[in-house]
C-alpha cells in the first residue's frame, strides 16, 4: 500500500470520532528546520479535502505565535529565535482550546519577508473538520493530566546532512532575492558574496538549527503518533508508529 493512501486511512480511522462529534480535529506537523513541514502539510490537507464527504481542511503555521521580534530582543531571545522559549505556548494553547469549542479565532501569520510576526493578517479559523499545524516543539502545547489539544501529532524525519542540504538550498535563494528589496530581512546581507552566503547558511545551521533539533525538537519525535522518515527527494520512505 502506498505510503499516502496508509496515511489517509490511518487518519480517516483516528479522527472518525471527533468528526462524528463534529469537534475540529487537530493534526500537528513537526520536525526539524527545513524538513519539509510546511509542503506537507499543504499536501496533506489538499489529500484530505479530496476525501468523499469533502471535509473543511484549515492549514496553519505556528510561527505567528513565535514572539514579536521587539519582545524578543527585550528578553535577550533574538539568537534563541525557533527554540521553544521563543514560542508564546500559552498563546497557542488557548486559541487551540477555543478552536475546538467551536469558536471563531484569529490565527497570526507569520511575514517570511520581515521575519517578524504579522498579527494584522490573521487567518480566521472557525470549526474546520481538521486543523493541520506546522511548526516546532508542538509537544510543548500539551498540559500533562488534560485533554490533549493536538489530536494526531506527525514527525517528519530524515537524515541530519539531508535536512541541511534543504536548508541551504531554500536559505540562498531567499539571502539572493533579499538584496533587492528593503523590506526583506535578508537586505542587511546584500553586500555578502556567495562564499560569505554558503559559510553563514553552515553557521546557522550547525549553531542554530542543529543544537535546537538535538536538544528540543526531537522531543516532538519521542512523543509522536506517527513517523514519517523521507527519502533525499522528499519522497515518503515509511510511515511507522
Amino acid at each position: 500500500m502506498p505510503a499516502g493512501t496508509r496515511l489517509n486511512e490511518e487518519l480517516r480511522r483516528r479522527s472518525a470520532p471527533a468528526r462524528a462529534r463534529g469537534v475540529t480535529y487537530v493534526i500537528g506537523v513537526a520536525g526539524s528546520v527545513a524538513v519539509g513541514k510546511s509542503t506537507f502539510a499543504a499536501a496533506l490537507a489538499k489529500s484530505i479535502a479530496a476525501w468523499p464527504e469533502h471535509p473543511t481542511v484549515i492549514n496553519v503555521a505556528t510561527d505567528g505565535y513565535l514572539f514579536p521580534n521587539a519582545i524578543l530582543a527585550e528578553r535577550g531571545l533574538s539568537m534563541r529565535k525557533g527554540f521553544p522559549e521563543s514560542y508564546d505556548v500559552a498563546a497557542l494553547r488557548a486559541a487551540l482550546e477555543e478552536i475546538k469549542d467551536g469558536e471563531r479565532v484569529p490565527i497570526p501569520r507569520y511575514s517570511h519577508v520581515t521575519y517578524d510576526v504579522d498579527a494584522e493578517n490573521a487567518v480566521v479559523v472557525r470549526r474546520p473538520t481538521f486543523l493541520i499545524l506546522d511548526g516546532l516543539h508542538l509537544a510543548q502545547i500539551e498540559t500533562p493530566g488534560r485533554k490533549r489539544l493536538v489530536d494526531c501529532l506527525i514527525y517528519l524525519d530524515a537524515q541530519e546532512a539531508v535536512i541541511e542540504g534543504w536548508f541551504t538550498n531554500r536559505l540562498l535563494p531567499l539571502m539572493l532575492a533579499g538584496r533587492d528589496d528593503a523590506k526583506s530581512f535578508y537586505y542587511a546581507f546584500r553586500e555578502m558574496s556567495d562564499d560569505d552566503r554558503r559559510n553563514f547558511a553552515a553557521r546557522v545551521w550547525r549553531e542554530i538549527n542543529l543544537p535546537n533539533l538535538h536538544d528540543h525538537i526531537v522531543k516532538d519525535r519521542a512523543a509522536a503518533d506517527l513517523v514519517i522518515t523521507k527519502n533525499p527527494d522528499h519522497s515518503v520512505a515509511s510511515v511507522r508508529p
